[in-house]
């Protein structure tokens, strides 16, 4: 029994092998077992994920997503609308159990892992927040199913982080690798996977990081294509582009397709404060929230039933120009509601496919509009609604690199690539005047927690002021007779706070150090702990600068 204990294992392989990895990271043999473990780990969840909404869709629906509204359309007009309320049911009792806030945990959550937490995410709540997001896609969400996955394969990641103590360095290119596996996976899009863990998720480049990354994205390719085959998502019909013609009509739809993605993502935002409000306002249970979400998307499915799920047969439809202009304009604002529904709702999902399909419907819109106005130069329907998928989705990522690759590889087309690249360019340009760079990044900043703006803003908030004071029995600790003197006049900082509330304490003071004291419940004063000198507090920023710079350019 020993021999196979788990303690034991783990205490005999820190003994051979984890101080090597600790000190040489990528460098380490034992490393590159590890990106290919978590690889395919991630890979297969990935694939099990795919699997069982397929799965689930099919008992409830008669039909898969890839012809979900076909299936619905069918269907009796009060299963449509119950299913959505059921699932509703059962996602607001699993988070309001697993999760301290009632939230799922989506990509946002593992951006915020890999900058602020050593590249570490929460594991019951990320578990139950994939449990939940199965539900709601299985079940009429209209979400994607990026989001869960991605924050499904940086729990196991977290998982293996902390079982072997691996510091942040190595913790977040373990990160990488998981993520890369999962979009990988997911979209069969393995080049678009690497890109994405490095573009979105880890936000930098490193060449160190780079070769263990592409492993698991790999990974996650042949585990798609093992249960898929190797096939596109969608199959397009042939396209000639115009280059030096047709050109401007594609900076034109960028520019469109940016101001749709931030029409998608402002009206998440806004449904969400008004779900807020009313939640408040009639003290509505968390648990029910879903379910009242549910019956709204169940009741717009009556009438729409191309918004439920990810939506791939819609998507599909857009790019092989099957949808009128009027449909295409219709569908495209009902879509916006119920994507701004299900997530205001808490149901779970993800973002970036709901924004493809979104993209591929303004496109195919535009491209009615520009086959109508110039006939003999413009292109096919197909290459616009392809340029507008890449577009929004684009805008809506904040990431014009992976997601131009994900639509190339989702679709097998890499003739068009100038009037794609051109569109996803200009629409990330102004999706980004109005939101802090991406869809992601914008619900962190609601959240209070500032990324955007790069790690010279964030690392002050990871760096405790408890670590950085000097105690009550440094021999150089200030005086006690000023500490109280500014404790009297309310320069203080709490030990529990960061440098991130610390420093601006320090803007226009004539004194060096800080007091830190404990507080009660009610904010006052228990009891002076030490002090903060601003020498101390410049030094630790400069030097997690210092280690962040070598970090993104090792």
């Amino acid at each position: 029994m020993s021999r196979n204990h788990p303690e034991r294992k783990l205490r005999l392989l820190d003994r051979k092998g984890l101080p090597s990895l600790r000190k040489d990271g990528v460098t380490s043999l034992m490393f590159w077992g590890l990106a290919l473990v978590i690889g395919c780990a991630a890979g297969w969840a990935t694939l099990g994920f795919r699997i069982g909404i397929s799965t689930l869709q099919t008992w409830i629906y008669g039909e898969s997503d890839v012809q979900l509204a076909s299936a619905a359309s069918q269907l009796p007009w009060f299963w449509v609308l119950v299913v959505p309320v059921i699932g509703g049911l059962v996602v607001g009792i699993i988070l309001q159990r697993y999760t301290p806030d009632g939230r799922v945990r989506t990509v946002a959550h593992a951006i915020e892992g890999a900058a602020l937490n050593n590249g570490k995410v929460e594991g019951k709540a990320g578990l139950a927040s994939a449990v939940a997001s199965f539900i709601t896609l299985s079940t009429g969400g209209s979400s994607g199913r990026e989001g869960p996955v991605v924050h499904l394969a940086a729990v196991i990641s977290s998982k293996v982080s902390r079982l072997i103590k691996a510091n942040g360095i190595t913790a977040r290119d373990l990160l990488g690798c998981a993520v890369a596996s999962a979009v990988a996976a997911s979209f069969n899009a393995p080049i678009a996977g690497t890109i994405f863990a490095m573009e979105v998720v880890l936000r930098h480049y490193a060449v160190h990081s780079f070769g263990p990354i592409v492993l698991a994205s790999v990974c996650g390719a042949l585990i798609s294509r093992f249960g898929f085959g190797d096939i596109t998502e969608f199959t397009l019909p042939a396209h000639e582009l115009e280059f030096y013609v047709e050109l401007p009509a594609f900076v034109l739809l960028g520019i469109v397709s940016g101001i749709v993605a931030v029409i998608m993502m402002k009206s998440i935002f806004l449904a969400e404060d008004w779900g807020d409000d009313w939640q408040q306002r009639f003290r509505i249970p968390g648990w029910l929230r879903p379910a009242i979400a549910g019956l709204l998307l169940g009741a717009m499915a009556i009438w729409v039933p191309n918004i439920i799920g990810v939506g791939y047969e819609t998507t599909s439809l857009a790019l092989t120009g099957q949808i009128t202009f009027w449909g295409a304009i219709g569908l495209a604002v009902v879509k916006v509601a119920a994507v701004a529904v299900t997530m205001a709702g808490r149901m779970g999902g993800g973002a970036f496919s709901p924004a493809l399909m979104l993209g591929a419907l303004t496109g195919l819109a535009f491209g009615w509009i520009a086959t109508a106005v110039f006939p003999t130069v413009s292109g096919t329907l197909s290459l616009y609604a392809l340029a507008g998928m890449g577009a929004v989705g684009a805008a809506v990522l904040g990431a014009p690199i992976s997601t131009t690759l994900i639509v190339f590889e989702m679709t097998g087309d890499w003739q068009t690539g100038l009037a794609v690249m051109l569109a996803v360019a200009l629409s990330t340009s102004v999706a980004g005047k109005f939101v802090a760079r991406s869809f992601f990044l914008e619900q962190l900043e609601r959240r209070g927690v500032r990324l955007a703006a790069g790690p010279q803003a964030y690392l002050l908030a990871t760096l405790p002021v408890a670590g950085l004071m000097r105690g009550l029995d440094h021999p150089r600790m200030g005086s006690r007779e000023l500490c109280e003197s500014l404790i009297a006049e309310g320069a203080y900082v709490n030990e529990t706070s960061s440098l991130e509330a610390a420093l601006p304490l320090f803007d226009g003071a004539t004194h060096q150090f800080l007091p830190v004291v404990s507080t009660n419940d009610q904010g006052e004063v228990e009891a002076l702990l030490g002090t903060l000198f601003q020498v101390d507090a410049l030094r630790a920023y400069s030097e997690a600068m210092a280690e962040t710079v070598r970090e993104h350019h090792a």
